[in-house]
């Protein structure tokens, strides 16, 4: 039995194993979302890593990131206390949300807005859970953003 066979049996997958999610589902106002543990595509245009710290295990050669906006994350103190704990979900994203319109934060939010204006955008994120992380509140503020200018 090989590695992978155990990890599979033991209902462990490493995070490159996991089937990558279909791009209609994760498209809100222009504006993608993708795991950095999952390939990169041609469709996914201009590939923006929103985390405050690199994805464990991923090359920087691997991402094929055009950009990485680790100011435009949630704040040391909100990433935190949130844990990525689905029961603190609504309280962090209304407290990221607030985060975003603090006036450095907002241009952030509107260049991303800008980008996704011109071609795909695609927010890249190193959480597993792909329902409770920044990159869900920050796709809707972008693609609301974009839909205000």
């Amino acid at each position: 039995m090989t590695a992978s066979d155990a990890q599979k049996r033991s209902g462990k997958e490493r995070d490159g194993d996991r089937q990558p999610s279909a791009p209609e589902q994760n498209t809100t106002g222009g504006v993608r979302l993708k795991r950095a543990y999952e390939p990169a595509d041609e469709s996914d245009g201009y590939r923006v890593l929103v985390d405050r710290l690199w994805p464990r295990g991923v090359s920087k050669a691997k991402a094929h990131l055009d950009l990485w906006m680790k100011d435009i994350a949630p704040s040391t103190e909100l990433r935190r206390w949130f844990g990525h704990d689905p029961a603190r979900w609504d309280e962090f994203e209304r407290r990221y949300r607030a985060e975003l319109t603090e006036p450095d934060q907002r241009q952030l939010v509107t260049a991303l807005a800008d980008r996704a204006a011109h071609g795909p955008l695609t927010l890249v994120y190193g959480a597993r859970d792909t329902l409770h992380n920044e990159a869900v509140v920050l796709r809707e503020v972008v693609a609301t953003a974009r839909r205000t200018e």
